[in-house]
């Protein structure tokens, strides 16, 4: 079973690490440390209009959009815009990044958004459309606050690839009225351990 496991793994990252080499051949800027899952649509046709920052990161099912054909039967014309996504950006799964944006550097948008305007550095925007709701900071700083008493499960003991029967009670025990956060899954990641695989040099 691990066997199988490990090589399901392995075929899987082969196919991300294929999938980045021919999306930077096409001419998209794909920085390091990016996790950019299958699953992120991205517009192959226009994506040497498309910039991705280092240490970004996508939920899944995002689709990122570099040109717009809505009105193409009618002008017989085509929008094509740059979508420049800076460093440390984290993009919640399922958003829409509209052709003509530019996410500014260490912001979040929440899932299910979509960007259709730029959104300045330093922000956390959600929704449709997307709209900033605060600063990074004073989204940070909510939850240190939210960290101290919360409960935490260290990322070696209680991802999903290392939860057993009795580490899922004991998370579902102490979650029974509050939220929790896994700590160190970042540090793993950047480390090269976990589930999940970014994009290197």
């Amino acid at each position: 079973m691990f066997l199988l496991d490990g090589l399901r793994l392995k075929l899987h990252h082969y196919r991300l690490e294929r999938r980045w080499r021919i999306l930077r051949s096409r001419g998209m800027r794909i920085g390091r440390f990016v996790n950019l899952p299958m699953s992120t649509w991205i517009d192959v046709s226009h994506c040497h209009l498309i910039s991705i920052g280092d240490r970004c990161g996508f939920g899944e099912e995002c689709l990122i959009l570099a040109h717009d054909a809505m009105m193409n039967e009618y002008l017989d014309a085509t929008r094509i815009g740059r979508v420049v996504i800076h460093e440390s950006c984290h993009i919640g799964g399922r958003t829409v990044i509209l052709p003509g944006v530019e996410i500014g550097p260490r912001s979040i948008v929440g899932s299910n958004s979509v960007v259709t305007k730029t959104i300045p550095p330093e922000s956390v925007a959600t929704g449709n459309p997307a709209r900033v709701i605060c600063g990074l900071e004073e989204y940070l700083e909510k939850h240190r606050r939210r960290l101290e008493a919360a409960p935490k499960f260290p990322y070696r003991e209680f991802d999903a690839h290392a939860l057993t029967p009795e580490r899922r009670a004991e998370m579902c025990r102490l979650m029974a009225e509050q939220d929790g956060y896994v700590i160190g899954g970042y540090t793993e990641l950047l480390a090269g351990r976990g589930g999940l695989k970014v994009t290197g040099e």
